[in-house]
């Protein structure tokens, strides 16, 4: 079984890379991608070589404003030239579903989100970027309603889906009309184990800042309890923006390892948690630490935290509902087992990620080749 993996870019390591890197060492191949920041090589894993790039990566400026060649991602995912495997995986948010592929292949995709700007958040992403008027907007407009028609064409030519969460199946089922099995991602449980802990005090947050995270809410939120202080770990667009709106109890630390990020959640009081996301990875690698989330009850957290047991979810995407999240922890912090916030998180390590995805991959194919006259003959 000769196997190719597909995936939209390879920017920087966050959660759908952490997943990549998994499926990569369970089907060692060539992966498919159409950016490559060579800046950030040490974040990943994947063996160079194996790396093959799509035209974008020659283009200007291609590592940072990628994705400003949006429209040239069709294009570009379908000129990869994958007929010589068997079984190809694909590991999309984006296009990397779109990936052409002939009738004895068996295509695979883990997926951790329908395109966002072309569905759930497509009126989002015209008001954030201030596109939604004028001849800008109308074009914009037209651009995304054909890229949904093209995301829809591809998506009916996967033949399984993986859903990160039981929230991402239903939007599958919703926008592609097809069912998907869910297989949480790959949570590395026993790096993140804390054997000791310290309270030193403060709230952290961590991801890409980026907008449709919200951290900005967050840090509303602190700049009006100046006396928590916060944390904020990650970089992106919104770096700049956030800090003119924090006081002086935030702090920005920017990209820090995973070394770093353990242990931080070692010594913090709570992770703060705003988005609403298709699963979240970090809310997950903070329970393995044994640390508590206060994370707004929308999205995959749904099905990772337990509220009052692991967490604190809260119902509105506000900073009200936030700061009264946070009264409300306090009030009932010395009820957290650190203990047995860790022993939660257990159910999405790893090793349960690799027995489910690698059985799942074998017996599709297995039922492909079964299937195929083409593969009967011999």
């Amino acid at each position: 079984m000769k196997t190719v993996l597909v995936h939209d870019w390879l920017y920087s390591l966050s959660g759908a890379e952490k997943v990549l890197e998994v499926m990569y060492k369970l089907f060692p191949s060539k992966v498919y991608t159409l950016i490559y920041n060579k800046k950030k090589r040490h974040q990943f894993s994947i063996a160079e070589e194996d790396i093959a790039t799509s035209f974008i990566q020659r283009l200007p400026l291609s590592a940072s404003l990628y994705p400003y060649y949006l429209p040239l991602f069709p294009f570009a995912i379908e000129a990869f030239d994958l007929s010589k495997a068997d079984v190809v995986l694909s590991s999309s948010s984006c296009v990397a579903k779109g990936v052409l592929t002939h009738s004895r292949q068996l295509h695979i995709c883990y997926c951790h989100t329908p395109m966002r700007a072309a569905w759930d958040l497509y009126f989002d992403c015209l008001k954030s970027h201030n596109i939604g008027k004028g001849l800008k907007g109308i074009m914009t407009r037209l651009f995304l309603h054909k890229i949904r028609n093209w995301d829809l064409l591809h998506a009916s030519r996967v033949d399984y889906f993986v859903a990160n969460s039981c929230y991402v199946a239903k939007r599958i089922e919703k926008t592609y009309r097809k069912k998907a099995t869910v297989i949480y991602p790959p949570v590395d449980c026993e790096y993140f184990y804390a054997d000791s802990f310290s309270d030193e005090g403060f709230y952290i947050t961590a991801g890409r800042l980026v907008p449709y995270k919200k951290v900005d809410l967050i840090v509303k939120a602190f700049s009006e309890l100046t006396s928590k202080r916060l944390l904020i770990l990650g970089e992106g667009p919104e770096l700049a923006r956030l800090k003119t709106l924090a006081s002086k109890n935030i702090e920005f630390l920017g990209y820090v390892s995973d070394e770093e990020l353990k242990d931080y959640f070692r010594r913090a009081k709570a992770f703060i948690y705003m988005a609403c996301e298709d699963f979240g990875l970090l809310p997950v690698e903070a329970q393995a630490a044994g640390l508590a989330v206060i994370a707004y009850g929308q999205g995959g957290v749904v099905e990772t935290v337990i509220s009052h047991k692991t967490g604190i979810l809260f119902p509105h995407q506000t900073v009200a509902s936030l700061k009264e999240a946070i009264k409300t922890f306090e009030s009932v912090e010395s009820s957290f087992d650190r203990r047995g916030i860790q022993d939660h998180a257990k159910q999405f390590s790893k090793e349960r990620f690799e027995q489910a995805f690698k059985i799942f991959v074998q017996e599709k194919y297995e039922a492909f080749v079964g299937e195929d006259p083409y593969f009967s003959r011999g």
